[in-house]
């Protein structure tokens, strides 16, 4: 059979490689994955450890499903039972959500399908396979079964998408809606375990997280205050503990304003549907240089001083990898692809509401673990905002990135997972594998969104 003949013909999984790796002449696994990645990481210069083969022989328009090594796309119910009687397969492998068939258009009026750079980028450097969901097309399998699956992996990436998070509307012609999205993003939220794979969210999923923040921290509000008692609460202290925290979060978050530099207001209270997600000021396409988050002026944005100081102080207390890496390289450029933003103010807001969460819950963890609101100790500590991006030295996106903070109640141990407004996975050019040279080894090596994509695998892997 031809190579053209291959590439038309879909790959079922009877046809699926069962030995994670494609490139090395053992099997991956999550120690020579690791090792990879840090030589990788560790200069610019060093040549390619790896084989020199190329990715593209097998499937040489470097298609989902069509050849290897992009032929595990889960399609079907079929397809994920057959993906779970093979665990070595996911638990060595990344797993990609792909909530829209692509990103946009780049200048040349291409489709983006980020999916596929991410997959060549881990193929390329660590021989790390990848594992397609294509939620898009194959409609939202049950989460309570795919979100325990793939955690259990090496790395979640939800990928970007040209609808709007804003607009539910703009995910029409697909088989996931945006609800379904809001119900598998906001499960991997709180799903981050001392077991369980990092997640990184990027554009649209970086507004999708951001959205399932704002969602997380609604419902455990609703149901804290809904309750008269809770069994084992001696006195109800427990209970007053939080209702007097939520009532607090309640209040700041129903009046909180969502207003642009320019002084235009987006939104006014967590109900508005663009409090998370709002609309950029300038639409960003193409290189943008990362800067270090600066924090806003309490008075001149009607911001509480209160959401500024915790974050302040959430920034202090932990080390976010991004903002480690802008400042200890020359400077970081990002491939940027988008005309929505998170909201700074929706941010600020998160990581002041879960830090009140979590300290109100630590001298009554016992009794919350054996309560129906044993799912608050799953939500994140804290949140950090760790870069933005100008444009003519004018900030245009605030929220650029952020750490999601878990800290674990007993070991005091700290797991994290990031959202990127920008696309690392893209190269400036803002093209697919696929539909140019595909990009090499030492190319890759230079290239900052890639060694920044391999730096969040590498300290995710560590935790």
């Amino acid at each position: 059979m031809s190579t053209t003949q291959k590439i038309n013909q879909l790959v079922t999984p009877n046809n699926w490689r069962l030995r994670p790796g494609y490139l090395s002449e053992g099997d991956s696994d999550f120690e020579s994955m690791h090792v990879l990645i840090g030589q990788f990481l560790a200069d610019r210069h060093s040549l390619d450890p790896l084989p020199d083969t190329s990715l593209l022989i097998e499937n040489a328009k470097f298609q989902w499903g069509y050849g290897k090594p992009l032929e595990k796309v889960i399609n079907s119910q079929s397809d994920l039972e057959f993906l779970m009687k093979h665990p070595c397969l996911f638990r060595n492998a990344i797993a990609i959500i792909e909530p829209w068939k692509h990103v946009g258009q780049n200048p040349l009026g291409e489709d983006v399908r980020a999916s596929l750079n991410v997959a060549y980028i881990a193929q390329k450097i660590a021989d790390c396979d990848s594992i397609l969901f294509p939620v898009w097309s194959s409609g939202l399998l049950d989460p309570d079964v795919v979100v325990p699956l793939i955690t259990s992996g090496l790395a979640v990436v939800v990928e970007g998408g040209d609808p709007s998070v804003r607009d539910a509307s703009t995910f029409e012609g697909g088989k996931c809606s945006l609800d379904d999205l809001h119900c598998l993003v906001e499960k991997l939220l709180i799903s981050r375990s001392p077991i369980s794979a990092l997640a990184l969210f990027i554009c649209l999923g970086h507004q999708l997280a951001a959205q399932g923040h704002i969602n997380l921290i609604k419902r455990a509000v609703q149901q804290v205050l809904s309750l008269e008692y809770l069994p084992r609460d001696r006195n109800g202290k427990m209970l007053k503990a939080l209702k007097r925290v939520c009532q607090q979060i309640e209040t700041v978050g129903s009046s909180l304003k969502i207003t642009k530099r320019n002084g235009h207001l987006i939104a006014e209270g967590w109900d508005h549907p663009e409090f998370a997600v709002g609309p950029n000021e300038h639409k960003e396409v193409g290189e943008r240089r990362l800067h270090h988050y600066q924090s806003p002026d309490a008075e001149a944005l009607d911001i509480p001083q209160d959401l500024i100081t915790a974050h302040e102080i959430t920034a202090d207390e932990y080390e976010g990898v991004i903002d480690t890496a802008i400042k200890y390289e020359r400077e970081v450029n990002i491939a940027m692809f988008h005309s929505d933003e998170v909201n700074e103010e929706a941010i600020l807001f998160a990581n002041w509401a879960y830090r009140l969460l979590h300290d109100a819950i630590i001298p009554y963890r016992s009794i919350l673990a054996g309560s129906r609101l044993a799912w608050l100790l799953k939500l994140p500590d804290a949140i950090e905002i760790l870069c933005s991006t100008t444009i003519d030295n004018e900030i245009v996106t605030e929220c650029s990135a952020t750490c999601i903070i878990y800290k674990d109640f007993e070991s005091k141990r700290i797991r994290r997972s990031f959202t990127c407004q920008f696309h690392p996975e893209l190269l400036s050019d803002l093209r697919t594998v696929g539909t140019c040279e595909p990009p090499t080894y030492a190319r890759l090596k230079i290239d900052d969104g890639a060694r920044l994509f391999a730096r969040l695998l590498y300290e995710g892997m560590q935790e």
